[in-house]
């Protein structure tokens, strides 16, 4: 979700067959699709919303407006380096509503300056997206966090944050994001469906399906980790945005302006080392898929000897929207993104047969793309689509074919991840290759 101005990347998780898909990279609005066939059907956690006013694929338009890009600085190689533990294990297994291909992670969050914690499970890891987001239900009573007041009304400051599928809704307080030895102290999260600020805005109710529970997030929270700091920027700083930001008080809510350093932000960007970027890394799976795998989120870029980028090829990606390119059966795709939070492949093809939303050809494809950074550099890619109804029937939960229809862009889901080792690298922060934000493998 990402950029300094307002840029949502996408995270797309599967429902039951119960819900439809609903907008955003990989979505759909036909609410008969993959219903009907019995799978999974997807929808997005988060999706795109350009900062340069170009709403996501699937995504209602939002008045966004164009930020400058990120202050002009040199591409920097000097890299603080850290002994501090920097791994966090991550698991894709079975979860309580049947979603397939669902990132997961334990965070740990505490009352600012002080050792009351609770440690959270059942967190999805995002790379689409900026910020950790966790629903109220899921914390301890006695974990009360300071609430931050929304700087143009001076009230109790609240966050709407759309997706493709959706909304969440909640306040903003500040916490010290615990993850494996490293401390984001003092930062902006969002705590969903908070009971303080019950009252949801029209313009934000608008927007799609309430993802303001466990059963409709699908996890009890969002760990947003894309290459940006914050998720909306200068933009929300500078102008009052419907479906951003808001001040509450007496129970009702209005826009407001939200300084950037208070702004749902990029636990990763406030760890003293090792925050530069991060890589994750997921063994590869069979056609079939696997029932579970388990893998790391390694936070840092260069800075330790476990996060090297070694022969992964660099793919600048732009400093506005995080998008790179992708060139397939001859047509480029200039929206693309790799997205841990996406549960499947999504990009067009119509040579292949479909059961709903999902790509479902009679033997397993094999097909081939270029991904092509800002700056020219390529990597080119091979990767399977298989059926995805065998695939929902075989009881799998880590999928690494899952693929889906998309119109005008390319979205790199968890599937591309498995059997990788890949690289977010976070804006304006020095790594060994440069400044990020790019991707690499």
């Amino acid at each position: 979700m990402r950029n300094q101005t307002c840029v949502l990347i996408t995270a797309i998780v599967a429902v039951s067959a119960t819900m439809f898909g609903c907008g955003g990279g990989g979505g759909s609005n036909d609410s008969t699709s993959a219903a009907a066939t019995g799978a999974s059907s997807p929808t997005a956690a988060s999706a795109p919303l350009a900062s340069s006013g170009a709403p996501a694929a699937g995504t209602p338009a939002a008045a966004v407006p164009a930020q400058p890009a990120t202050s002009a600085s040199a591409p920097a190689s000097t890299v603080a380096q850290s002994t501090t533990p920097n791994v966090v294990p991550i698991t894709v297994a079975q979860i309580a509503t049947g979603t397939r291909n669902m990132l997961q992670a334990s965070v740990t969050i505490c009352v600012p300056g002080t050792s009351t914690c609770q440690t959270i499970d059942n967190i999805q890891v995002d790379t689409g997206s900026q910020g950790l987001r966790i629903l109220a239900s899921a914390l301890a009573p006695t974990l009360v966090l300071p609430s931050v007041a929304a700087a143009s009304t001076g009230s109790t400051a609240a966050s709407c944050t759309v997706f493709g599928s959706g909304y969440t809704w909640g306040s903003v307080r500040t916490a010290d994001v615990h993850l494996a030895g490293l401390v984001a102290a003092a930062t902006s999260i969002q705590v969903i469906s908070d009971p303080a600020i019950p009252a949801v805005p029209t313009d934000c109710s608008n927007s799609g399906l309430p993802m303001l529970t466990a059963t409709a997030l699908r996890s009890n929270g969002i760990l947003g980790v894309g290459p940006f700091r914050a998720d909306c920027g200068s933009g929300c700083a500078v102008t009052a945005l419907p479906r951003w930001y808001y001040g509450c008080s007496s129970g009702a809510c209005v826009a407001a302006t939200l300084p950037v350093a208070q702004q749902v932000t990029n636990p990763i960007s406030r760890f003293a080392t090792d925050n530069n970027g991060l890589v994750i890394e997921l063994p590869a799976v069979a056609a079939a898929g696997a029932a579970s795998v388990t893998g790391t989120m390694t936070f840092g870029i260069g800075s330790q000897s476990n996060n090297l980028l070694g022969s992964a090829q660099v793919l600048p990606s732009n400093s506005m929207t995080g998008f790179v390119a992708t060139t397939f059966q001859g047509q480029t795709y200039g929206t693309s993104f790799i997205d841990s939070g996406s549960n499947g492949l999504f990009f067009p093809l119509s040579s292949v047969p479909r059961c709903g939303f999902w790509f479902c050809p009679t033997t397993v494809q094999s097909l081939d793309a270029t991904v092509a950074g800002i700056n020219g550099a390529t990597s080119n890619v091979t990767f399977t689509i298989g059926n995805a109804t065998s695939l929902f029937a075989s009881g799998n939960y880590a999928l690494g074919n899952l693929a889906g229809s998309a119109s005008n862009y390319f979205d790199w889901g968890l599937p591309f991840f498995f059997g990788r080792r890949v690289f977010t690298a976070i804006e304006a922060s020095a790594t060994p290759a440069g400044n990020g934000p790019y991707y690499a493998f």
